[in-house]
């Protein structure tokens, strides 16, 4: 699994203070859960849950190679099955194809296909293993992620924040930040643009993510 700008973005713009318990689910190989163990508190501590057993083994080899050994626990399993003490903030780049579209059976394929995890259960899971105070992160394409927030708001989930991603001037936003949590409404701030004319980063997008590149 390539390290992608979804869960680089995720990662970069979840909020984090005053976090202490983090799980994120369909950690791959681990990326988002190291970006919040970099950016949390020393005291946070991360849960990061992987269905397949592959993925699951390189996240806990990057993790165990990291600074950061320590505060992160890599769980091959599913989230259903998953049982722990709730959590402040629950993260995601959960999959987006939705069930029944044709795809390659690949471990890629699959972490980005709803066959194994619907949103419907991803909003369930989430629920169950939230606090009261708990927020709920994640990145979807900007048709899912309507269909998201309907969802969570049925189940009681506002968006605290939401931002779109476009790829560059001129072009459509094409995924959403979503923070959602157990409050009223939709609070959309102002878009985030990735690309500037040139094709580098935008100021804005740089400063979002600089800390996480080595030549940026």
């Amino acid at each position: 699994m390539k390290v992608g700008t979804d869960g680089v973005a995720l990662g970069a713009w979840t909020p984090v203070a005053g976090v202490r318990r983090i799980l994120d689910i369909g950690t791959g190989t681990g990326l988002i859960a190291l970006m919040l163990a970099q950016r949390s508190e020393p005291q946070s501590q991360i849960v990061a849950v992987e269905l397949d057993p592959d993925a699951a083994a390189q996240a806990a080899e990057n993790v165990a190679h990291s600074p950061w050994s320590q505060r992160i626990q890599v769980v091959a399993a599913a989230i259903q099955d998953l049982q722990a003490e709730p959590f402040d903030l629950i993260v995601s780049n959960p999959p987006f194809f939705v069930h029944g579209q044709p795809f390659a059976c690949s471990a890629r394929q699959q972490a980005r296909h709803t066959s194994t995890l619907s949103h419907v259960e991803l909003l369930q899971h989430a629920l169950r293993l939230m606090t009261p105070s708990g927020r709920m992160a994640l990145v979807l394409p900007i048709g899912e992620a309507e269909r998201f927030m309907d969802l969570a708001a049925q189940s009681g989930l506002g968006v605290e924040l939401g931002q779109r991603l476009i790829p560059r001037p001129g072009k459509d936003s094409n995924r959403f930040l979503l923070l959602l949590s157990r409050c009223n409404g939709r609070n959309i701030a102002n878009d985030i643009v990735i690309c500037s004319e040139s094709g580098d980063y935008s100021d804005i997008y740089g400063d979002m993510v600089r800390d996480f590149y080595l030549k940026l």
